[in-house]
């Protein structure tokens, strides 16, 4: 028997009691323990006959009265009409084909979430391998493209760290009939007397 294996006692006043933590249960606590991935069995205490189907199945049903999304009716009068053998293992495997399907579904699922969380866990890492040494080789146009884009990059910068040129205004030209103001500094004709 599988030592991490949870075993539990099935009595005739419907009690379940937990042998490996020596507690009373109820359906809640047994459905906790699965989630939680444990292996449960549970057995008759007088004859040690093997109940685990019909009270993991009055587990399913317990929760569907509170939850009305359980099994679709048609399934479940499918499994009601199946009393031969051969419908009934026929329905049994095509259910657990299907919940063998959902579980790689799940589990796909999880890695491709689980990828996607590690490429945004490190966005500055994956920027690296962007602008920096791109693996494996490219197409030439892909290389000349991002030379040109670090060139481009590279003058840009380049700007922004030289001081701004300060413009001279130029002095404004004289329009036809005006007269022209001296430069600075120059001494201003003197009116002659003529």
């Amino acid at each position: 028997m599988n030592p991490a294996m949870v075993i539990i006692k099935k009595y005739g006043n419907r009690r379940l009691y937990d042998t490996s933590g020596s507690r009373y249960v109820n359906l809640d606590d047994l459905a906790a323990l699965v989630r939680e991935g444990k292996e449960v069995r549970v057995e008759d205490a007088k004859t040690g006959k093997d109940l685990t189907r019909v009270t993991l199945t009055q587990i399913i049903t317990e929760d569907a009265k509170q939850k009305p999304t359980g099994l679709p009716l048609e399934l479940l009068r499918e499994l009601i009409v199946a009393s031969d053998q051969a419908r009934q293992e026929f329905i049994m495997w095509y259910l657990k084909s299907a919940f063998d399907t959902y579980q790689a579904v799940q589990s796909a699922v999880q890695d491709r979430i689980g990828n996607m969380q590690s490429a945004l866990l490190s966005p500055m890492e994956s920027m690296k391998r962007f602008l920096g040494g791109v693996s494996g080789p490219q197409p030439p146009e892909d290389k000349e493209e991002l030379s040109t884009l670090r060139r481009r990059v590279a003058q840009l910068e380049a700007r922004l760290q030289k001081p701004p040129r300060r413009k001279r205004r130029a002095a404004p030209k004289p329009r036809a009939g005006m007269r022209t103001p001296p430069a600075r500094g120059a001494a201003e004709p003197s009116p002659s007397n003529s």
